[in-house]
């Protein structure tokens, strides 16, 4: 059974054996760390650009991430994977975190939230 919070509507689905403070406080904490990871070239988070496609969170506290990127030759994309992981396993009480890496379906920028878009002034 797994907790999977749907980045973008930010939704939790409890089908866990962990208590729901904990899951929640582990959503809210992964959310907050993922925010601290930005790409190199764009001065907006990656999970306000909806890069962040899915975290699952499992009953053992491993933590599955599913990202894209904003194209496939993206010059971070040897490097914002490892952030990811390394902020999301900062979050006391995580487990072993895993990211993927996904390119369906592909990133466009209608997924970025509005604070993106007024970082980036795209209205």
């Amino acid at each position: 059974m797994t907790d999977t919070a749907e980045a973008k509507t930010s939704n939790m689905q409890t089908h866990s054996a962990l208590p729901a403070e904990e899951t929640d406080r582990l959503a809210d904490e992964i959310v907050a760390a993922l925010k601290t990871v930005f790409d190199p070239e764009i001065p907006a988070d990656i999970y306000e650009l909806g890069l962040i496609y899915k975290v699952d969170i499992k009953d053992d506290r491993t933590i599955d991430v599913e990202m894209t990127l904003t194209t496939p030759n993206c010059p971070a994309a040897g490097e914002l994977p490892q952030m990811v992981e390394n902020a999301v396993a900062s979050v006391p009480g995580v487990g072993l975190v895993n990211v993927n890496l996904v390119w369906d379906p592909p990133w466009t920028p209608d997924r970025m939230t509005d604070e993106a878009r007024l970082v980036l002034n795209m209205w």
